[in-house]
């Protein structure tokens, strides 16, 4: 007895060829899209403080070799070190210098410290600090400029604990996380030691900046191991504030 397998109707064909046609479509946009997985940051990109004001950090990076790219497009500018290191050097250490000295009459640093220059470029800042007799002084800066900056990341500064009496920046708005950028001066600065900051807050700052400083308030809740002791007015190379932090000191065993 034959037996015969019964042809499908004439309509169904073209239903499943259509059905296996949209599947294969399907199947083909899923593979191609691609799944992204939640990340967790390490901090927020915004941190409120409770003083009021806020610190803004800017988007835009999608590694931290492509910040550290984008800081040194600036830092190796072959003009701009033309410029730092001739008609804009003197300028800079005379300034730098009546801070410095201001800072030494209200008994902040002394000629003793051990100093610290943050994000120092070409040095202006140490030059400065050893034309007012603290001589025991170097900078920091991702490109090293012998002998007064050495090569280091302010994020992981190349120093011990407990190594300076005094530190100074005024590169804060360049920082991709202020809070390593903080955490790493009160690890390398000495339990009673003082550390000044120069930051931007009545306009944004370049756009080489990192981040965005709205008060005072979140320096100082970053500054989790010091206490301020003061905030006053400055005119420094466009930045307008100058805040100062004395480290706690240890607690005797």
């Amino acid at each position: 007895m034959n037996t015969t397998i019964p042809k499908l109707p004439f309509i169904i064909k073209p239903f499943l060829l259509s059905l296996l046609l949209s599947l294969t479509v399907l199947i083909f946009i899923a593979l191609q899209t691609p799944h992204h997985r939640k990340t967790t940051p390490q901090q927020p990109n915004s941190i409120s403080s409770k003083s009021g004001g806020g610190l803004r950090i800017r988007p835009g990076y999608s590694s931290y070799d492509e910040y550290i790219q984008r800081q040194l497009n600036k830092t190796l500018n072959p003009k701009l070190r033309q410029i730092w290191t001739t008609r804009d050097w003197e300028r800079k250490v005379r300034v730098f210098a009546q801070f410095f000295e201001s800072l030494k009459r209200r008994n902040l640093l002394l000629n003793s410290s051990k100093a610290l220059s943050i994000g120092a470029r070409v040095g202006q800042e140490v030059s400065a600090l050893k034309s007012i007799g603290v001589n025991d002084s170097i900078g920091i800066d991702l490109v090293p400029y012998p002998p007064l900056v050495v090569k280091g990341d302010f994020h992981a500064q190349p120093f011990m604990n407990d190594t300076f009496d005094f530190e100074f920046s005024n590169v804060f708005d360049h920082a991709l996380y202020p809070w390593k950028f903080v955490g790493e001066i009160e690890r390398t600065l000495k339990p009673g030691g003082v550390c000044v900051v120069h930051v931007a807050l009545s306009r944004r700052a370049d756009k080489y900046s990192a981040n965005d400083l709205y008060s005072v308030g979140p320096l100082v809740e970053l500054f989790k191991d010091s206490q301020l002791v003061e905030v006053r007015k400055v005119d420094g190379f466009g930045l307008d504030t100058e805040v100062v932090f004395r480290k706690n000191k240890r607690r005797n065993i």
